[in-house]
């Protein structure tokens, strides 16, 4: 489970990391693949300021009731530095989740229902000592939750959101939201993506009487054409523009030797140490 990494990405200084919660995942599905619970309680064992997360859950495999379960054991085990990421999954991108069990995946419309009714139920399995609760996808009934997060009233929700229907669950149950943009093929649409997505939830939060500064905004900067550690000018130019789209947090894959998100560690090092402190100098108030 890659143990010293875990420990290396506390070490340099970032605020978070993340594992993705596949079953598996585009060209690495025949390469060696942990469950995303096992592998954030590893983590967790051997960090203790940084912050794990999922990007993303999804309802293509799981039923909130036993993901509760499980979540509240690591919530407990990173004394509450759980941050739990939920998404909608998609056959565009999680291919393999969708089929890997044999049944044919939803249509979109089904799909955004049944995101909607997990993300409602987990609130309510997270935040509350029982539930009882019944949609058309998911139900649960006297589900005990104790004993609770340690976060509470629960663990922080970062919802990932591109459509109008995804972005109204992010902007009820969010307290962060991540995008992956759109127009992915070339750099500079896939950049207008992000401030016109960000412009409308905007508008989301306005609806649903939510300042804009409620909710943390998070960016996958590897969902656009360009390797965002390609370089350590790349990242430093990246962070800046998310910034300059009203971005709190961005997202970064840890360079591979080859194939998708081919890279060098010694970029990383380089941004740990040279990049890290400007941004930390930045946000800190004057």
């Amino acid at each position: 489970m890659a143990e010293p990494k875990w420990r290396a990405v506390e070490e340099y200084g970032f605020d978070h990391a993340w594992t993705y919660d596949h079953l598996g995942w585009r060209t690495l599905v025949d390469g060696p693949w942990f469950g995303a619970i096992p592998t954030l309680t590893a983590a967790a064992m051997v960090t203790s300021r940084i912050r794990l997360g999922t990007l993303v859950a999804t309802p293509n495999y799981r039923h909130p009731v036993p993901f509760a379960r499980g979540l509240l054991a690591l919530d407990d085990i990173s004394d509450g530095r759980v941050v739990l990421g939920l998404g909608a999954g998609g056959s565009s991108v999680n291919g393999y989740d969708d089929t890997v069990l044999g049944q044919p995946p939803p249509p979109v419309r089904a799909r955004v229902a049944r995101f909607g009714e997990f993300v409602e139920l987990l609130d309510l399995l997270l935040s509350q000592e029982r539930t009882t609760w019944r949609g058309e996808h998911f139900a649960a009934v006297d589900a005990r939750s104790a004993p609770g997060c340690v976060q509470r009233p629960r663990m922080p929700f970062v919802v990932a959101a591109n459509g109008p229907k995804t972005m109204r669950v992010a902007a009820r149950f969010g307290q962060g939201w991540v995008t992956t943009g759109t127009d992915r093929d070339d750099d500079a649409a896939w950049w207008r993506s992000l401030a016109e997505l960000s412009r409308r939830f905007d508008d989301t939060l306005a609806a649903t009487g939510r300042p804009p500064t409620a909710v943390d905004r998070y960016v996958n900067l590897d969902a656009g054409p360009v390797y965002s550690l390609s370089s350590a000018e790349c990242f430093r130019d990246a962070v800046g523009r998310a910034a300059e789209l009203g971005f709190t947090d961005v997202v970064a894959h840890w360079p591979r030797g080859e194939g998708v998100f081919a890279g060098h560690e010694s970029v990383l090092e380089t941004v740990a140490t040279d990049v890290l402190p400007e941004l930390e100098r930045s946000r800190s108030p004057r």
